[in-house]
């Protein structure tokens, strides 16, 4: 059974949400699912996965979340090739120019660590509530489930 890593970092509810119906889509599809907040993970739990996720807030005007510093910093010291990754988090669109730039950054540093990208980055404005919100995240959690199986 493929073994699904995830792992999010919130303020106010909303990335935990994403990850939570990530999760939920892909325990539907047979995979065994792990899920973390931030700063509870370590990049061996990445290591030990099949699929990699990250689920990250972008705070204020581009700025990684805090409790997420020591992840994203071990995440360019560890060699994840071979692994399917996705990112998908919240943001607001208030930010402009800055909205979801932490999607932005997890995913070049995943796959600067060798990972390959499983499906397209996503970015919901806010909380996950729509059902266009859904409809993405479940192509989201289908595309790596594809990429997985190949």
């Amino acid at each position: 059974m493929a073994k699904a890593e995830i792992v999010f970092a919130t303020i106010t509810g909303n990335n935990e949400d994403i990850a939570d119906i990530i999760a939920e889509n892909l325990e539907d599809q047979g995979l065994d699912v792990q899920v973390d907040e931030i700063s509870q993970a370590d990049v061996s739990d990445f290591e030990d996965a099949d699929l990699c996720i990250v689920c990250p807030y972008t705070y204020d005007e581009g700025n990684l979340p805090d409790e997420g510093m020591d992840f994203f910093d071990d995440l360019q010291e560890t060699d994840l090739s071979g692994k399917i990754y996705g990112v998908a988090g919240s943001g607001d669109t208030f930010y402009g120019e800055y909205y979801c730039t932490a999607v932005d950054e997890f995913s070049r540093v995943l796959k600067e660590a060798g990972a390959i990208q499983g499906a397209p980055d996503v970015k919901i404005n806010l909380s996950p509530d729509t059902d266009e919100d859904l409809d993405t995240l479940d192509q989201f959690t289908d595309q790596l489930v594809a990429k997985l199986e190949e």
